[in-house]
This record gives C-alpha cells, structure tokens and sequence, in this order.
C-alpha cells in the first residue's frame, strides 16, 4: 500500500509516521503484538519510525537500559518479509535516565557518545535524522546545535531534527545546523495547541514538523472523542473515529505537517493510516478549531 508523502529534507516520507514509545512502554509490554503493529504500519505504506535512546519501560535501570526501544523497533522492522528500502528510522539523545528519574545532558560528549552508540544498535552507517531530545537548561543550546552539527560532519548522522523547542531556539539552530536541519518534533493535539506559532515557522522554513501525542498523549487517546466534543461529532458523521479526524484535522493544518501516533496493536495503525485520504471540509475544519475539550 502506499500513503501519501511529504517532505523531510531531501527525503520523502508517508504523510503519517509511527511512534515506536509505545512498544517498551511498561515491563509486561507485548513485544509479539508491538511487532504486529510494526509490520501493519509498514504493509500500510509508512515508511518513518520514531524511537529515542532512552524509551523504555518504568523499570527502565532492570530491563535493558538504554536503546531498549531502538532495539524492539529494529528487530520488529527485519522480521517483516517486504523490502525496508524507503524506511527512514529516526532516534533521539540527549536525554539521560536512571531509573525514573529524567535528566538532560546536551553536551557534546554526551551527544556524540550517544549517537555513536545508536547508530550501533539501529544497525545502520549513518542515521537517517537525529533529534536533539531536549535543550537543557545547564547550557547554551549553541553549544549542544555545535555539537550536532559536528555530528553531521563526521557523518555519523545525515540530518539533524529539534524536539521540544520554541521559535528562537529554531532560528538559532538553523543558524548554526544550516540546511542539515530538517525537522521539529513538538506535541501538538486537540488538547495541546500551543506550538501553533512553531508550526507556522517550519512552514517558512521548509522543516517537517513531527507532532508527537497527536492523540493528547497515551492516557487521553482512547477518551478523545468523549474529552473534545467536536472532533467525536465529526467522526459520527463520518463514521470514523476521532483519531482519524485528529489525524486529519493536523494534516490539513499544514502541509508540513506529519503526525506520529504512537500505537502497539495492529488494529490501532490501520485505524491511524486512513486518515491520510480523510479530506475534512472547511466547515469541519472550523468546527474542529473551537474543540479544545470539554469539562
């Protein structure tokens, strides 16, 4: 099957992408059935995986460490009995886990050995987009785009993508990265439209823009159409689910635009992809633009 495409770069991905968190997410996590969602998403057409270093389940200092998910992700991509030519796998470093607590480390040292060490466990030459997980907050956020940039010359990573940031830290880095600079990946959802002003700056600047959560995160994306009443109408009336109409509600907000909904059952990514043909009026569109939730 094939999805519709957009830009990354100089590249061409599906118009909807696959969040890979979602299949080390606990430690009972069902690898056989996260490796069903894997093989649906890519006998649907998709064709760019999201994974980071540091996914994993709660126990993440037991069961594995770091890499956890870029490991779960690969195997489950060489299981599949088709050609994986035009996948493009991209991870993330930057941030740092021990246990469940959370850090943020952007130095150079830090990036480097972190993307050395996941471009050994993805299997690959150079990674096909590397994103900078977090700024943190201990240093300049020059200091950690020098770092990446460095990356791209010792082509360990071909292209660089930035999570979680604002305008300024994106002109910043377009500064310092140039055109090896591809992509954004901020949550945005019906229920998180605060990175409305980011996505009509990647749009200017022809950067992908990669929304993370387009669902409102794990917990509310079963409750989606009962939270924001709007997209649940939408969906009646077209007999779909909600999620296909956030999906596609995103997709026509900018052409930019590719949502990676993270799913760890196969039925939930074919439910995902049909959004990519779902074509909402401007009547819907506008009535989706007030459903910001309902309390």
């Amino acid at each position: 099957m094939s999805l519709p495409k957009r830009r990354l770069g100089d590249l061409e991905i599906s118009a909807i992408g696959f969040g890979s968190m979602t299949l080390t997410q606990t430690p009972e996590s069902d690898v056989e059935r996260g490796t069903r969602a894997v093989h649906a998403a890519l006998d649907a057409g998709i064709t760019f995986f999201d994974t980071a270093d540091v996914y994993g389940p709660t126990g993440f200092d037991t069961v594995g460490g770091y890499g956890v998910n870029e490991r779960a992700l690969v195997a489950a991509l060489r299981s599949w009995d088709g050609p994986l030519d035009d996948v493009v796998i991209a991870t993330k470093g930057g941030h740092t886990r021990d246990g469940l607590t959370w850090w943020i480390d952007g130095g150079r040292d830090h990036l480097r050995a972190a993307a050395l060490a996941s471009r050994e466990r993805l299997g690959l030459d150079v990674i096909p987009l590397y994103q900078h997980h977090r700024p943190d907050p201990r240093r300049p956020y020059r200091e950690s785009m020098e770092a990446l940039r460095s990356l791209v010359d010792d082509r360990i990573v071909a292209r660089i993508g930035l999570s979680n940031v604002d305008g300024d830290q994106i002109r910043l880095a377009v500064e310092v990265i140039g055109d090896a600079l591809v992509s954004v990946q901020n949550e945005y959802s019906p229920l998180a439209r605060g990175s409305e002003p980011v996505i009509d700056l990647c749009a200017e600047l022809g950067l992908t823009f990669l929304s993370w959560g387009p669902f409102g995160g794990m917990r509310e994306a079963k409750s989606l159409g009962s939270s924001f009443a709007p997209f649940a109408e939408v969906a009646e009336a077209r007999g779909v689910s909600p999620q296909q109409v956030a999906l596609a509600w995103q997709l026509a907000r900018s052409p930019w635009i590719v949502p990676i909904p993270g799913a760890s059952r196969p039925e939930s990514v074919r439910d995902s992809v049909q959004a990519a043909t779902l074509v909402l009026t401007e009547d819907e569109l506008a009535h989706l633009a007030g459903g910001r939730g309902q309390s």
